[in-house]
């Protein structure tokens, strides 16, 4: 089993940043893919960006040059900077692990981002 602990989570105008982190504990291969999703009422959960143990990442189109998705494997931790957020940028963001191989995946409990107009 795997556990994830989000925080950084808030409230923040338009054009601000936040800074979440994520970190990870448990059954963790060493080869993983570590990311970020959201989910904002009324809508699917979406994939926000994802970065693998070796370090390449992918990010959603509406994200790409606002944020930025980093990792510290000595510390099982994935960071999403998020910086000139929008209204839109407002959801409940998830932390999500899979061990590749095993294919098993696991998610946190999420924590909710607000910008305000």
């Amino acid at each position: 089993q795997v556990q994830l602990v989000e925080s950084g989570g808030g409230l923040v105008q338009a054009g601000g940043s936040l800074r979440l982190s994520c970190a990870a504990s448990g059954s963790i291969f060493s080869s993983n893919v570590m990311g970020w999703y959201r989910q904002a009422p009324g809508k699917q959960r979406e994939l926000v960006a994802t970065i693998q143990s070796g370090g390449s990442t992918n990010y959603a189109d509406s994200v790409k040059g606002r944020f930025t998705i980093s990792r510290d494997n000595a510390k099982n931790t994935v960071y999403l900077q998020m910086n000139s957020l929008k209204p839109e940028d407002t959801a409940v963001y998830y932390c999500k692990l899979t061990n590749l191989g095993a294919w098993s995946a696991y998610w946190g409990q999420g924590t909710q981002v607000t910008v305000s107009s």
